[in-house]
């Protein structure tokens, strides 16, 4: 008996994750891009305004809240109803509300512009994520694809932002606004043809408990996150003894693993699977933080400050997919919760930090950092297979 040749479609062999999921990668990073130049823009506002500290902050807040607290709110929303346009119009408007705050004239309208930036973004994660996880379908490594491009974003957003804005003043961020523009316009084109209308049925049970010891995770792996990043230079200057420019190789060295870690850890997760992975990162961060307090060498201390950020970011595509797996019928809820809501907790421990910096100085709080990933590891413990 002679077989029947399978049709062409059927012998090529399925597109590989990057293929699949360069576009929300790319997405991604573009959006986060913006909540990574508002630390960035914020001293310009305080140089070429006249703003004072308490107004400078009330930037970042109205960014902060903007940005996270609606998140889980909208993952409701494009949980029950197809709104594919939801993340385009997200990106385009955290692009345009950031762009048009450094030619705004009253402070008011700036504040209301940064907040409109943070709202952008809430939009776009929730969409986002729901639609990344439906092109990846199981793959951990095509989410990481995804996850790695936030932190993409957050690493070129210093990069690109403080020689425009040394040459041109906070006028330069009117220069950020084409590219929100121009993947929002390839977003519609690609990706959201399909009119809104009622989301597809989704089967399977909710599993909140899990999901709840998934978020005390996250809101740890963001509080480390928040603490590296603010005083990472300082240790390195006030600390170390290093120059300013070693101290800028040591935060970017720690950018660099973050991106590294992310994408290393769906792979893993494809491997060995979620949950072990995400125990794996957990365990791997205490030595590894308590090496970095005590390694008295500025530049050996930069290497130890990539493989920081590499174990840091390894649950973090992880994370984001294993939420979605407890909670089969609300992607959108558990992307805006992961992505959004636990991911801005950390910086409500920031003050704290900045009170231990203040008494022992920014090795104070390295010191304070290596007790927090304990938190994880024995959460972890309590993690259960989708």
């Amino acid at each position: 008996m002679t077989q029947t040749a399978a049709p062409p479609a059927a012998r090529e062999a399925a597109p590989s994750p990057l293929r699949r999921m360069w576009l929300w990668g790319t997405a991604h990073a573009v959006d986060d891009l913006y909540q990574g130049l508002v630390p960035a823009v914020v001293p310009y506002f305080v140089l070429d305004r006249g703003y004072g500290y308490v107004a400078a902050t009330g930037l970042t807040l109205a960014a902060a809240l903007g940005a996270s607290i609606p998140q889980p709110f909208f993952g409701v929303l494009v949980d029950r109803r197809r709104l594919d346009w939801f993340a385009p119009a997200g990106v385009a408007l955290a692009g345009i509300g950031l762009g048009l705050a450094g030619l705004a004239g009253p402070y008011p309208l700036v504040l209301a512009l940064i907040f409109a930036s943070g709202l952008g973004v809430a939009m776009f994660h929730p969409a986002a994520g729901k639609g990344a996880r439906e092109a990846a379908g199981d793959s951990a490594a095509g989410m990481s694809i995804f996850a790695a491009g936030g932190s993409v974003g957050f690493f070129l957003a210093p990069v690109l932002a403080t020689p425009a804005l040394m040459a041109m003043g906070v006028g330069a961020t009117a220069l950020f606004i084409p590219p929100a523009v121009l993947i929002a316009f390839v977003m519609l084109r690609k990706h959201t043809r399909t009119a809104a209308g009622p989301a597809k049925a989704r089967t399977g049970t909710d599993r909140w408990g899990p999901f709840a010891v998934l978020t005390g995770i996250e809101v740890v792996r963001s509080i480390l996150w928040v603490g590296i990043i603010t005083f990472i230079e300082l240790y390195w200057i006030r600390h170390l003894g290093a120059s300013h420019a070693v101290a800028g190789i040591a935060l970017a060295g720690f950018m660099f693993g973050s991106v590294a870690g992310t994408l290393m850890g769906g792979r893993l997760a494809d491997r060995f699977g979620a949950v072990r992975t995400t125990r794996i990162g957990g365990v791997m961060i205490v030595p590894l933080l308590v090496l970095l307090r005590f390694v008295p060498d500025e530049y050996a201390a930069v290497a130890v400050a990539i493989a920081v950020g590499i174990a840091i970011n390894i649950p973090f595509a992880v994370l984001v997919k294993l939420a979605q797996d407890y909670l089969p019928t609300r992607p959108g809820t558990a992307a805006g919760v992961t992505l959004g809501l636990a991911m801005s907790v950390g910086g409500l421990f920031a003050p704290a930090f900045g009170l231990i910096a203040e008494r022992h100085g920014p090795e104070g709080v390295f010191t304070a950092l290596c007790a927090v990933p304990l938190v994880a590891v024995a959460l972890g413990l309590f993690l259960k297979k989708p």
